[in-house]
């Protein structure tokens, strides 16, 4: 368990182990010509990640709370499932960013897509306030994590029933809610379930997909759900008419960055309402490479010799070369090479520069990025 500004944070890394084989004593492997292989990182271990958690929200916590007026206990509080599922490439290029908005669009995987550059541009470009308004600091819709979104369907399971907790919503008032974590890590405090409807373990969700039931409301009318602390839409989510239970299927754009709650509903007549969510749109999830060393057909080199070894390695299907080379033992190098990984052809030349022959064996590293 890991502590960020008192809420607790329950964080598990997963380790990879690459076994690679040996040929005899001594043996050395040789790459030649590296088909820019993607940088390797390491998991982050639950101690680096509590430390990098920390490291985030005493960087960003006085920013958030003076910028987008959102208390840094209850900012920390809303990031504790991305801090403990971000991934952890992201989450370390995150601390390294100069922006709070860029920062924030690394931590969710789209880091690409906003530059500090970018972000410090708006800002620039910002009209100076009015005399006696408070300079607004930076603009608080930069970029955008909302595009090539993934989704991702869930059981259905219930976040608000004002029937249970709340009362039904009066007529043309509004209302807040959670739709991602509710107040406790579960939804029972809107009348919803008592667990996180498996949305614990989530991070970076740009919308969600709930099924909004009106229940019983006094009058016609309708209700409009909409992202918290934003100006109500000309529109309606459900139409319902005095007494009826009519409901209807609601993407919900969620704020960026996290806030207090996540949506509002509006209603035009007194009524009840009931909420599920059955899904939610998020960005791709940054995957590590899946890559295979596979070998190809030895050959002997004969002592003291300058020989041509042919490059033999192929790759399975749906893999792509990231780089070539072969395995023999030290007294062995490497002359020049004229390989195509690409086609997995090729001759490579090496010295056996020991007393006695020697085995080469080419090898390549295939390599694919793999589905979400």
């Amino acid at each position: 368990m890991k502590c960020v500004f008192g809420v607790s944070v329950l964080i598990v890394a997963g380790a990879a182990v690459f076994a690679q084989p040996v040929m005899a004593q001594q043996t050395k492997e040789t790459s030649a010509k590296p088909m820019a292989a993607a940088a390797v990182v390491g998991p982050l271990t639950p101690t680096e990640r509590g430390a990098l958690a920390r490291a985030y929200v005493l960087k960003w916590g006085g920013y958030v709370q003076q910028v987008y007026r959102v208390p840094v206990r209850t900012w920390a509080q809303r990031m504790v499932p991305t801090f403990a599922h971000a991934d952890a490439d992201n989450f370390r290029n995150a601390l390294k960013r100069t922006t709070y908005e860029g920062a924030s669009a690394m931590l969710s995987g789209a880091g690409a897509k906003l530059s500090d550059e970018q972000v410090i541009d708006s800002m620039a470009r910002e009209p100076l306030a009015p005399a006696g308004v408070p300079q607004r600091i930076v603009a608080k819709a930069l970029g955008s994590a909302a595009s090539d979104l993934v989704y991702t369907p869930v059981t259905p399971c219930r976040i608000l029933d004002t029937r249970v907790a709340g009362g039904a919503l009066a007529g043309n008032f509004t209302r807040d809610f959670n739709a991602v974590v509710g107040a406790g890590g579960n939804f029972s405090s809107q009348g919803g379930s008592a667990t996180n409807c498996g949305l614990g373990g989530l991070a970076g969700q740009a919308a969600v997909v709930i099924n909004l039931t009106a229940v019983t409301p006094t009058g016609a009318g309708f209700a409009t759900v909409y992202p918290f602390g934003e100006t109500r839409p000309l529109a309606s989510s459900v139409n319902y008419t005095a007494g009826a239970i009519v409901n209807n299927t609601v993407v919900a754009k969620l704020p960026s960055p996290l806030t207090t709650k996540d949506f509002t509903i509006y209603t035009f007549a007194t009524s009840d309402f009931v909420a599920d969510i059955v899904g939610y749109y998020a960005p791709p999830v940054a995957t590590a490479q899946e890559c295979v060393k596979n070998d190809g057909t030895g050959r002997s080199v004969a002592a003291n010799t300058y020989d041509p070894v042919p490059f033999s390695a192929t790759c399975p299907v749906g893999y792509s070369v990231s780089s070539v080379g072969f395995t023999t033992v030290a007294k062995v190098v490497m002359a020049d090479s004229s390989i195509t990984p690409a086609a997995n052809t090729g001759i490579m030349y090496v010295y056996n520069l020991d007393a006695i022959p020697h085995d080469v064996v080419p090898w390549a590293l295939c390599c694919r990025v793999p589905g979400r």
